[in-house]
């Protein structure tokens, strides 16, 4: 799999002329000492001065010119050369498309300093209080205790069912311990290990639990574990693990959603017109 996404990513990004790329045109990737972001192949002149490439970098990353210090790296990451001297052509250093330039931003009060161009934790929120929010006459408390008022078995999930012109059905609690153990035996005398599907959806995966799981509804679930990171836990419900697998992998089913047999992993690259 991981071979034919290279092969993939090789052909989308071959250079098929399209682009109207000059001949002393680069693309380069920018990375930056005080961010985690990458600025993917940004287009620079090979007669550009260093001087006019901090230029341009301000404007994508927000240090001052005068307090950057420029770095050339080839694919892999090697130091190929100090860009120190601006009136220098970014051309000298002879720059091949894919390498990167690396920003160090020298000024500590610097915007880019701290995480304040990325942490959005930095950054002071509205607040308001329980109080003043009740005193609103727009707010979705108001609106909610309005239906409520009017309909006391009001919920959101019956009147979005209203709005789509459905019959709105309140869902069975279930109070029995029991429920679906019948289906989840259907599953096999040992389902655990074997390859499944998962409805509605056709998600793949192979089962790793089947049982009763607290913190969940009463009854029987069947624990999966996706091929792809379309789950929601790593196989714990509450801290308790019934099973272990990478996070966003895991998932409980009722075992009416799922159904064990010959259900192998999907290969996205597999062509129809194969023999």
């Amino acid at each position: 799999m991981a071979a034919a996404l290279r092969d993939l990513k090789s052909y989308v990004t071959t250079n098929t002329g399209a682009q109207n790329q000059a001949e002393s045109t680069v693309l380069l990737m920018v990375t930056h000492s005080n961010l985690k972001a990458r600025f993917m192949e940004i287009r620079f002149d090979r007669h550009m001065s260093v001087l006019r490439v901090k230029e341009k970098l301000m404007t994508h990353c927000g240090s001052n010119v005068s307090t950057m210090r420029l770095q050339l790296k080839d694919w892999d990451g090697a130091l190929v050369a100090e860009m120190c001297e601006d009136a220098k052509m970014l051309g000298y250093y002879s720059p091949e498309d894919g390498w990167y330039i690396h920003v160090i931003d020298s000024d500590a009060a610097s915007a880019s300093a701290g995480g304040w161009l990325e942490d959005v934790s930095k950054v002071k929120k509205y607040e308001m209080s329980d109080e003043e929010y009740g005193r609103r006459a727009d707010s979705y408390r108001g609106w909610k205790q309005a239906q409520v008022a009017k309909d006391p078995t009001w919920c959101l999930e019956k009147h979005m069912a209203e709005k789509r012109g459905e019959v709105w059905v309140p869902p069975v609690k279930v109070e029995d311990e029991e429920h679906m153990a019948e289906e989840a035996a259907a599953l096999g005398p040992a389902p655990v290990g074997t390859r499944c599907e998962v409805n509605p959806g056709g998600k793949r995966g192979t089962v790793q639990f089947v049982g009763k799981v607290e913190g969940l509804p009463l009854g029987w679930w069947v624990g999966v574990e996706f091929d792809e990171p379309v789950g929601k836990n790593s196989g714990s419900v509450n801290g308790k693990t019934y099973f272990e697998c990478p996070d966003g992998y895991g998932s409980f089913q009722r075992p009416t959603n799922v159904v064990a047999g010959d259900f192998p992993v999907i290969d996205e690259f597999a062509s129809d017109d194969e023999i």
